[in-house]
């Protein structure tokens, strides 16, 4: 690399919007690490609740912001914050990025649920256990702090609720309980080569999960995995909710 363009990196910053995790030989890696590592530069995270046909269309709503250095995410945030695209911005990016790749999980919960025939009430439970599960694996895999506010911005629970309502992890998940075809076959169906973030993501956390012999304490998480890689009925899921260790 030359001086120059070593010069230029050297001040670079950037911001990820891609909402997954990856298991890494030390646990839990986050999206924004392997971006930071490979670019050699800071990186904050932008995660909401932002339908992106909403978003284009001007519609209004919010997002956050996660940046350790508040400093840069308040750039982001003037550069990127519109009269209809708000944004709040935290310093627990690691959280940020988190409720971004697990509320994908949670709303496949939803979409089995729909396709079952269930309502809005079981659907709140879906919600409310999903975060709960969300909560307690930021806890325990998150390296830096982990609050509760954080979990009350766009980022948390109104990207959740949002996903469990709307989205394409929803959608193919409805079709998957009713039609009994394979993630993948649907995938080819419905989405015109786009891929389903929250299976990959649950496939991520199980592996996390296994490791620690924590699986049965995240029995959502668990069950959509199981769901949707080794044949365990879809009808299972309700059972995984009314067995919650949380009703216990």
């Amino acid at each position: 690399m030359r001086a120059d363009e070593a010069s230029r990196q050297a001040g670079a910053i950037g911001i990820s919007l891609i909402k997954g995790i990856d298991e890494g030989p030390e646990g839990l890696k986050l999206i924004s690490e392997i971006v930071r590592e490979k670019l050699e530069i800071k990186v904050c995270v932008l995660m909401g609740a932002n339908i992106a046909n909403e978003v284009a269309d001007e519609k209004f709503c919010e997002t956050t912001i996660g940046a350790t250095d508040l400093q840069h995410g308040q750039l982001f945030k003037e550069l990127l914050q519109t009269p209809n695209f708000r944004i709040t911005v935290v310093s627990e990016s690691d959280t940020v990025e988190l409720c971004g790749a697990l509320k994908n999980i949670v709303a496949v919960g939803a979409g089995f649920c729909d396709g079952l025939g269930f309502g809005d009430n079981t659907k709140a439970a879906v919600i409310r256990l999903g975060l709960m599960e969300m909560v307690e694996f930021a806890k325990i895999f998150c390296r830096g702090d982990v609050s509760s506010a954080t979990f009350l911005e766009s980022c948390g629970v109104a990207d959740l609720i949002t996903t469990c309502y709307g989205g394409r992890n929803r959608r193919v998940a409805e079709a998957f309980a009713k039609t009994g075809k394979s993630i993948e076959e649907l995938e080819a169906e419905m989405l015109n080569g786009q891929k389903l973030q929250g299976p990959q993501t649950s496939a991520e956390v199980y592996k996390l999960l296994k490791k620690r012999e924590m699986t049965s304490k995240f029995p959502l998480f668990a069950s959509v995995y199981e769901i949707c890689f080794q044949g365990r009925p879809v009808k299972d899921f309700i059972t995984c909710l009314q067995n919650h260790p949380e009703h216990m």
